[in-house]
C-alpha cells in the first residue's frame, strides 16, 4: 500500500516551478547546444530518415502530448512488432543510437517539451498511452503519477528504477515525490541526474 497525502504542486508552488524549469531548460540549452549540434549532425549522416523522433506520451492528468528525442532506431523499428519497450542490446539501434541511448542523450530535445509546457525538467517519466491501459489494471494507483506534469528525470531515475526494472517500484518512487515535492527536491534529483542520470545499466 502507498499512502498519499494532498500534493504540493498547487498555487504559487506551480508558479515557482515552472520559473524553476524555464530559467534551468534555457541554462542547460546553451551548455548542451554543441552536443545537441553533433549529435543533429551525425543522425543526418548515418541514416535515412528525420533527426527527431516524435512519440506520443501522456503527461499532466493522462493528457497526451508529443515528446521529442533524438532518432536513435531505424525507421522501421516497430513494423513487424508494434509498439515495444526497447531491449538490451536492441538490434534496431543505429550505431549513434548505440552511443546516445545508453547516455541518455537522445532525451536533450524534450529540454523543447519543457520550455513549450509540456514537460517538467523533474518529475514521473511519461509512458506511451499504448501501455497505460494495461498499468493500470495490473499496478495500484498507476494513474496517480499524472498529478503532476511528466519529466525528463525524476526520483525513480536517479534511484536506478527505469528500464527493464520493477513498475511497482518506479510507481512508488514518483508518488512519494509528488506527495513530498519541493524546489529543494528538484535541485536534489537534478543534481543526482549528473551522477546517476546519464549513464545507467539498464538505458538501453
Amino acid at each position: 500500500m502507498i499512502g498519499l497525502r494532498e500534493s504540493q504542486h498547487f498555487g504559487i508552488n506551480v508558479v515557482v516551478k515552472r520559473l524553476m524549469d524555464i530559467v534551468l531548460a534555457l541554462v542547460a540549452l546553451v551548455l548542451f547546444a554543441p552536443v545537441m549540434a553533433f549529435i543533429a549532425a551525425a543522425i543526418k549522416w548515418s541514416s535515412p530518415g528525420p533527426i527527431l523522433f516524435r512519440q506520443t506520451r501522456c503527461g499532466l492528468n493522462g493528457k497526451p502530448f508529443e515528446m521529442l528525442k533524438f532518432r536513435s532506431m531505424r525507421m522501421d523499428a516497430e513494423k513487424e512488432t508494434g509498439a515495444v519497450w526497447a531491449k538490451k542490446d536492441d538490434d534496431r539501434r543505429t550505431w549513434i543510437g548505440r552511443i546516445i541511448r545508453p547516455t541518455s542523450l537522445d532525451e536533450l530535445p524534450q529540454l523543447f517539451n519543457v520550455l513549450w509546457g509540456d514537460m517538467s525538467l523533474v518529475g514521473p517519466r511519461p509512458e506511451r498511452p499504448e501501455f497505460i491501459a494495461g498499468f493500470t489494471k495490473s499496478i495500484p494507483f498507476y494513474m496517480a503519477r499524472h498529478g503532476m506534469k511528466a519529466g525528463m528525470t525524476g526520483w525513480a531515475q536517479v534511484n536506478g528504477w527505469r528500464g527493464n526494472t520493477s513498475l511497482r517500484k518506479r510507481v512508488q518512487f514518483d508518488l512519494h515525490y509528488i506527495t513530498h515535492w519541493s524546489p529543494l527536491f528538484d535541485l536534489q534529483i537534478l543534481w543526482l541526474t549528473v551522477f546517476r542520470g546519464f549513464v545507467d545499466k539498464n538505458a538501453y
